[in-house]
C-alpha cells in the first residue's frame, strides 16, 4: 500500500480536487478526484486515503466509481458528513449527452448534464457502488434555478436539527452563482434560494461555507477570473460573508482574497480537525507528470499541507497546522545536511532587496510584496505564471517555508498570506540568509 508523508500525492496517474475531507471515527479521511489509468484528466473516480495526524497518509485505492446511468461519465467533486455513525458521501454525477468519437473520456462541445448523488458507508471503508447510491437532486433544467451542465460540487453540513447543502452553478456560463438546499434527513433535499455575485467568475466551483469565531466565510473557486491570458484563469478565493442560516440569505460585500497567492492551488475544501479547528486542504495543479523509479511510477497531482484557518480584523489567515508544525521540527545545523529528495523546512526574515534562492526558486521582496520566481525550476512549461506576488506588506517579512521536490509553500508573517508553487528540477543548493533549518521528526 502506497503511503505519503506531509503531502498527499497521486498514488499513480492523475488526481485533482480533494473530496469528502472529514475526521471520522478517529481518522482523517480524504477522498480525491482520481483517474487511475493515465497521468491526465479522465473519467473521474474517487480515490481514498486516511491519516491519524494529517501528516502520514495511507492510500486505500478506489472508493467510488461510475456504475449508474446518471454517473457513468464521472464521479465529480463533493463532501462528507457523519450521521448516525455512518459516513454520508455526496458527489456530482456526470452523464455525457454526446461523446467525442476519438476520445470517449470527454464530452463533445460540453454536451453533458450533471445531477447530485450520494452513497452511504457504514464504516468509512466499504462502499457498495452498485446498491447504495442514490440520486438526490436531478438534473436542473429550469435555467432560473441553475444550469443543467455546470451545477456541481455539493458541500453539506449540519445546522441545528437539519442539513444544508451549497452548490456551485452559473447563469449562461457568464456569471457564477451558488444554490442552497435544505434537508431534514440528509437524503431528501428541497431547493431554498440562490445568490450571484460579480466576483463569482463565469462558473462557481467547489463552494464551501463555514463559521470561524462567529464569522461566516465563503471559500470557492470561480472560473475565468484571471484576465491576463495565462493558464489557470480559474482561481480559489475566500471572503467573510453575512449569512442567515434559516433563510440561507448570504451577502459578500467586501471583496475577496486569494486562498493562495502562488495561484497554483485550486478546489480547496475544509472541515474540522479533532480539536475543532477549521482546516483547509487543496489541490496543487501540475502541468506535467513526474516519473519515479518506484511503485508510484508516473504521477500527476498532489495536495498542499493541511492549513489551519483563522480570522482577525476581517482578514483570513492560513497557518501551519499544529500537527505539521510538530512533525517538521528536527533542527539541522548545516545546509549540507539537507536532502533535497525529502521535505525540509526553513525559517528566516527577508528585507527589501534581499533574495533567498532555494534550489533555483527565488524569493524576494519588491515594493513591499513578497514575490517568488520559479522560472529556473519550471523550464519548458509555457503560458503559466512564473513570478507571483502577495499583496503589499509593511517592513521585513517573517517566512516559514516548506520545501519538497515538487512543491514549495511560503507562509508569510504567520499565515497572513501563503504563496505556493509547483516546481520541477530543484538544484541542491540554498543561497541567502536563513535562520533555522528543520527536517522530519517522528512525534
Amino acid at each position: 500500500m502506497i503511503k505519503d508523508t506531509l503531502h498527499l500525492k497521486s498514488p499513480g496517474n492523475w488526481i485533482n480536487d480533494p473530496n469528502g475531507f472529514i475526521y471520522y471515527k478517529g481518522k482523517y479521511h480524504l477522498f480525491y478526484q482520481y483517474f487511475p489509468y493515465l497521468p491526465e484528466w479522465g473519467t473521474m473516480h474517487w480515490g481514498h486515503a486516511v491519516s491519524e495526524d494529517l501528516v502520514h497518509w495511507e492510500h486505500l485505492g478506489v472508493a467510488l466509481f461510475p456504475t449508474k446511468e446518471y454517473d457513468k461519465n464521472g464521479i465529480f467533486s463533493g463532501s462528507a458528513i457523519e450521521k448516525d455513525g455512518k459516513l454520508y458521501l455526496y458527489y456530482s454525477a456526470v452523464k455525457y449527452l454526446e461523446t467525442d468519437e476519438e476520445d470517449i473520456l470527454r464530452a463533445k462541445d460540453e454536451k453533458f448534464e450533471t445531477s447530485q448523488a450520494m452513497i452511504i458507508s457504514k464504516d468509512g471503508y466499504s462502499f457498495d457502488n452498485m446498491n447504495n447510491k442514490k440520486k438526490i437532486i436531478p438534473v436542473i433544467h429550469d435555467e432560473n434555478i441553475a444550469d443543467a451542465t455546470h451545477t456541481r460540487d455539493p458541500k453539506v453540513w449540519k445546522y441545528k436539527d437539519g442539513y444544508y447543502m451549497i452548490l456551485g452553478s452559473t447563469i449562461s456560463r457568464e456569471k457564477g452563482r451558488i444554490l442552497f438546499y435544505k434537508s431534514q434527513d440528509a437524503v431528501n433535499w428541497e431547493y431554498v434560494c440562490q445568490y450571484e455575485n460579480e466576483d463569482f467568475g463565469s462558473v462557481l466551483e467547489c463552494p464551501d461555507l463555514f463559521e470561524i469565531d462567529g464569522q461566516y466565510i465563503l471559500q470557492a473557486s470561480p472560473m475565468d477570473i484571471m484576465k491576463d491570458g495565462m493558464e489557470y484563469a480559474h482561481q480559489s478565493i475566500c471572503a467573510p460573508v453575512s449569512f442567515t442560516e434559516e433563510e440561507c440569505r448570504i451577502s459578500m460585500d467586501k471583496g475577496y482574497q486569494f486562498v493562495d497567492y502562488g495561484l497554483d492551488l485550486y478546489a480547496p475544501q475544509t472541515n474540522l480537525d479533532k480539536e475543532g479547528n477549521r482546516v483547509m486542504i487543496a489541490w496543487a495543479r501540475m502541468p506535467k507528470p513526474v516519473k519515479e523509479k518506484s511503485e508510484r511510477s508516473i504521477w500527476n497531482g498532489m495536495m498542499c499541507i493541511p492549513r489551519m484557518m483563522e480570522i482577525k480584523d476581517g482578514h483570513i489567515y492560513f497557518k501551519v497546522h499544529p500537527e505539521i508544525n510538530a512533525y517538521m521540527s528536527k533542527k539541522v545545523n548545516s545546509i549540507e545536511n539537507i536532502d533535497f529528495t525529502k521535505p525540509f523546512r526553513l525559517k528566516t526574515q527577508l528585507k527589501e532587496g534581499e533574495i533567498l534562492n532555494i534550489g533555483g526558486y527565488k524569493i524576494f521582496i519588491e515594493d513591499g510584496c513578497v514575490k517568488a520566481d520559479r522560472s529556473q525550476v519550471f523550464k519548458g512549461i509555457e503560458n503559466i505564471r512564473n513570478i507571483n506576488s502577495t499583496p503589499k506588506l509593511d517592513g521585513p517579512c517573517k517566512l516559514d517555508i516548506f520545501v519538497e521536490p515538487n512543491l514549495i509553500e511560503v507562509f508569510v508573517n504567520d499565515g497572513i498570506y501563503v504563496l505556493s508553487n509547483v516546481v520541477y528540477d530543484l538544484q541542491k543548493k540554498i543561497e541567502g540568509s536563513i535562520e533555522e533549518l528543520f527536517i522530519e521528526a517522528e512525534v
